[in-house]
């Protein structure tokens, strides 16, 4: 038996080389031949293995060793993405499709006057969140709280909670590797639990809101309901939920995290020159050393394998390479964000590197130019508010200080920054703190 087995695994390393020879073989020398004259070549790196590339370097790096940035010039990741946040998405559409959804979602979140609604309205379950924390009660979704009621009316409660697990299974599914296969991640997110979930949710609520045929805009999928393009038709069922689906999913995590990264590297500073009454909107855009700290936390959420992938739909050039038709050109964020010619000392919290203005391009925790996030100034304003109050009437320490990180599906401590927390209770000869271990 033992010999059986070596001989099997024998084979199968042996294996290796010949396969990603021949995927080099199949992919390259078509294009080496036929660009033989021109004397263009193609941007360094390699194919890897047939079908999975370089997946396994990619896992070894995050997974393994927890290095991401040896692996920053991996070649190949995304693929069947649109799957699961759905082909008419404002993740996936492009032209006017993508101008009349991103105008929409951006006039609902990112314009003053909802701004100021909807800062009021978060402040109310921020507060009642934090005084909870302090009494013991922890398991607060805050930030998907917010995002449930501002998208879906969602109302807080074992229904938000179950979608919460249900959302981490897809976000999950998104961030891995496309194998559609039983077992692994996207396969999960795609045909086992998370998605036909989610869908179900989500019709049942787009079949009672089309029920009750109502033109009030409460939330975002009732103003999905309502859109119309130049032609006057309204967007498909279809439409809305892959819309709805893709915007829960790109605050689902972004906003939690950035918030956990200022939990655990921010210090009581922020809290100079403040008081404990509710803010506004404007307010924020005032509140200098916080928009520092809250910066720094979004880049750090944004230090993960985050790309950006296009199909070209013609052959082009690069620098000095030439990028064949139909191949993807992949954005790793991620080095943007890490890179000492960008940012010096770019791992360190240091939210006095803001005194400066960036580089120009350097940093892209929004994207840029056409693709902005249509929800950046939701995001801003969230994570703002949230870092006001929490350090005008809280104490905290972390739990574990030195806890390591893991960088999939996004880059996190591996305890969720476990904290001591406590409530500042201000009388008139000082400070008296009550809290829990």
């Amino acid at each position: 038996m033992e010999i059986i087995i070596g001989v099997w695994l024998a084979l199968f390393l042996g294996s290796l080389p010949l396969l990603w020879w021949w995927n080099r073989l199949w992919y390259v020398t078509p294009f080496k031949v036929r660009q033989s004259t021109t004397g263009s070549t193609l941007p360094p790196g390699h194919m890897g293995l047939p079908f999975f590339g370089e997946m396994l370097n990619f896992l070894w790096y995050f997974k393994i060793l927890r290095c991401p940035d040896d692996f920053i010039n991996a070649k190949r990741r995304n693929g069947q993405i649109l799957d699961i946040v759905g082909p008419n998405s404002l993740v996936s559409v492009h032209g006017k499709s993508d101008s009349r959804l991103r105008s929409f979602v951006s006039n609902s979140f990112n314009r003053p006057d909802p701004l100021q609604r909807i800062a009021l309205h978060v402040q109310l379950r921020m507060v009642a969140a934090l005084q909870s924390w302090a009494q013991k009660v922890m398991h607060i979704l805050l930030m998907f709280e917010n995002i449930g009621k501002l998208f879906v009316s969602f109302e807080p409660g074992p229904h938000l909670n179950n979608m919460d697990k249900l959302f981490a299974g897809l976000v999950h599914g998104v961030r891995a590797y496309p194998l559609n296969f039983p077992g692994t991640s996207h396969h999960h997110a795609l045909q086992v639990v998370s998605l036909k979930k989610l869908v179900a949710i989500f019709l049942g609520e787009l079949e009672k809101k089309k029920k009750e045929n109502g033109v009030e805009m409460n939330d975002l999928m009732d103003g999905l309901m309502q859109i119309r393009d130049e032609e006057d038709n309204k967007l498909s069922d279809q439409e809305v939920l892959d819309n709805i689906f893709s915007l829960v999913i790109a605050g689902y995590e972004s906003t939690s995290l950035a918030s956990m990264w200022a939990v655990a590297e921010e210090d009581m500073v922020v809290s100079k020159n403040k008081s404990g009454d509710f803010i506004t909107s404007e307010d924020v855009s005032k509140m200098k050393y916080t928009n520092k700290t809250l910066g720094i936390g979004i880049m750090l959420v944004n230090h993960d394998q985050n790309i950006e992938s296009r199909f070209r739909l013609a052959q082009s050039m690069f620098i000095c390479y030439k990028i064949p038709k139909d191949w993807k050109i992949i954005v790793w964020l991620r080095y943007l964000h890490t890179n000492p010619e960008n940012f010096e000392d770019p791992m360190c919290f240091n939210p006095d590197r803001w005194n400066e203005p960036p580089r120009p391009g350097a940093f892209q925790a929004f994207g840029s130019g056409l693709r902005t996030c249509a929800g950046n100034m939701l995001a801003r304003t969230q994570l703002a508010l949230f870092l006001h109050h929490l350090s005008i009437g809280y104490k905290w320490e972390l739990f574990n200080p030195n806890a390591e990180m893991v960088y999939l599906p996004h880059p996190t401590l591996v305890d969720e920054v476990e904290i001591i927390f406590s409530k500042i209770y201000k009388t008139l000869v000082g400070y008296c703190v009550y809290g829990f271990d």
